[in-house]
């Protein structure tokens, strides 16, 4: 009707509704303001510590850089996704994999895919036949000592001897120490020997053993989450980590819902910088983090200046000497020069190390020690209501290969401590040598990266693309680690790289011969592409797709 209003009945009365109820309960309505007060200021508090945190932990000036790169990549990540640039980025990641699994993935002729079961099962002749031409496709020559790292062998009678270890064991699973007493036993031993090698408190030191040197880094985190929700009631875990630790920190910060805070080094030492580290622990830092050395450049960060911090703090400190591992305790004894890392630094409460790198046992062993057993505690998973019993294990994997354990406890009784001293002797003697080479032949093309103490030289150049060199060096049959931020490569040393030093150094004085030659109008091939794309993006969303197609190539049949 006009002159009527065109707000439904029951909104209009929605006011007197309102007015009669606060007549009838004044105090309901009281209480429902206040607890909405409360909220709100409950929601106000929490953010301003944040935003304390930020800027104890980074400064004005280190906040407002954080904040800018924030905005300018995701303006960036925007950009990429507008339609006409989607589709174009999209197709040159596709042109790139396509690159990649020509390279990885066996076609053609004579290439037999077997993407189901036999119908009737092979021969044994027939199978050793197929894994005899597997084992000869294409490879790196890592016999000759042409790879950085990845191989960390121990001569043919150690394979012998850990092959006959693994046919003695190949059934075996920890997880029922009752049926396989001999490698609990085993495993006990390994654990004990590391343990020892680290110098932990006798009385109270402990550790498990693990698949490799990720799993003792995400067990590591885990326990240090458990300690500090159990003893300080820690609901939103950190973690302080120097930039160059290694990813795995940041896989456990992902796994487990820990935020990350990574800490800049030293841009001449290379080691993290203290106080840095010092400013953004706060109440909930569950762990601090240091490497022995790390995997960029070989670096054994101050332990002994991290331990200060964690004292103090009253945080754990973890020591990741995973790529240290049989090298860095027996540094000393080889001649070499040292610093303090292990337990006998007061704020270590944990270490892990990889027994499966120069330790020379089979790929798939570490072991994760702890100051006390309480600390392995905070690790396990206990459940005792599970209809099938109760269930307990001390790390991720609930069946373990007990073949592994034999292996390894095999390598570690054959070498022995003599042999590892005179291990260490040998490779680092060979990272030495090569970083005198460089510095001494190569220099000013080529400068090393810090002062490296154990088994990694990293270096780089202000007058070459790097990456152009690493491509130079893989043509002639060298596979180094590229480096980023800085660009750099490195060569970590094992026992093949020994004899091969030589060798090295001479390859790598003609690469640089070659770079230098070609200058800047050569064609960039796979490396300096790949690392030239992905210093120059702001945001990373182009390199992870490449990254994610690189691990579905893997599985291609």
């Amino acid at each position: 009707m006009p002159g009527s209003s065109r707000v439904p009945v029951s909104l209009r009365n929605l006011s007197s509704y309102k007015d009669a109820a606060v007549r009838r309960n004044p105090t309901l309505v009281l209480n429902f303001e206040i607890l909405r007060n409360l909220v709100f200021i409950w929601f106000l508090l929490r953010h301003f510590r944040k935003a304390i945190r930020q800027l104890r932990g980074r400064g004005i000036l280190g906040t407002l850089g954080s904040f800018y790169a924030y905005l300018w990549r995701n303006a960036y990540g925007v950009f990429l996704n507008l339609p006409g640039i989607r589709s174009k980025v999209q197709g040159q990641v596709d042109v790139a994999l396509k690159k990649l699994e020509d390279r990885l993935v066996p076609k053609g002729p004579g290439v037999t895919r077997y993407t189901e079961l036999p119908k009737d099962g092979l021969s044994d002749e027939q199978i050793k036949e197929i894994l005899k031409e597997l084992s000869e496709l294409h490879h790196a020559d890592w016999e000759k000592g042409q790879v950085s790292g990845a191989v960390y062998h121990g001569g043919k009678e150690m394979l012998d001897l850990q092959s006959e270890a693994y046919r003695m064991f190949a059934v075996s699973n920890p997880l029922h120490p009752d049926v396989f007493p001999g490698v609990r036993k085993m495993e006990a031993e390994i654990v004990a020997m590391v343990l020892d090698m680290y110098n932990a408190p006798p009385s109270s030191g402990a550790g498990i053993t693990t698949s490799g040197g990720t799993e003792s880094i995400l067990m590591a985190c885990l326990a240090a989450r458990a300690k500090a929700y159990a003893e300080r009631g820690v609901t939103e875990p950190e973690m302080v980590v120097p930039v160059t630790a290694h990813a795995a920190f940041d896989k456990a910060g992902h796994y487990f819902k820990i935020k990350v805070h990574h800490v800049d080094v030293d841009p001449m030492t290379l080691k993290v910088n203290l106080k840095a580290v010092a400013r953004l622990v706060n109440y909930n830092t569950i762990l601090i983090v240091g490497s022995a050395p790390n995997f960029p450049h070989g670096i054994i960060d101050d332990i002994a200046g991290l331990s200060k911090i964690a004292l103090r703090k009253r945080v754990p400190l973890h020591v990741d000497a995973c790529l240290g591992s049989f090298l860095v305790p027996f540094l000393e004894k080889a001649g070499f020069e040292t610093q303090p890392f292990d337990f006998r630094v007061k704020g270590v409460t944990s270490i892990s190390c990889d027994t499966h790198k120069y330790g020379f046992a089979p790929k798939g062993n570490s072991v994760l020690l702890f100051r006390t057993k309480k600390f392995r505690q905070y690790g396990y998973f206990v459940t005792a209501t599970w209809p099938g019993g109760v269930y307990a294990s001390p790390s991720l994997a609930g069946s373990r290969a007990g073949s592994l354990i034999a292996g390894t406890w095999a390598a570690l009784m054959k070498v022995g401590e003599s042999g590892y001293v005179a291990s260490c002797r040998d490779i680092v003697g060979a990272a030495k040598a090569i970083e005198a080479g460089i510095r001494d032949k190569l220099h000013p093309d080529l400068y090393v990266l810090g002062e490296p103490q154990v088994s990694v030289v990293s270096f780089s150049s202000k007058t070459l693309n790097i990456y152009e060199l690493a491509d130079e060096m893989n043509a002639m049959g060298w596979h180094l680690n590229a480096l980023q931020t800085p660009p750099a490569i490195h060569i970590a040393c094992t026992r093949p790289t020994v004899s091969a030093v030589d060798k090295f150094l001479t390859d790598l004085e003609k690469a640089v011969a070659g770079v230098k030659a070609r200058g800047n109008e050569a064609a960039q091939r796979d490396t300096a592409a790949l690392y030239g794309v992905a210093g120059s993006l702001p945001n990373k969303s182009v390199i992870n797709s490449m990254a994610v197609g690189f691990i579905d190539t893997l599985y291609k049949a």
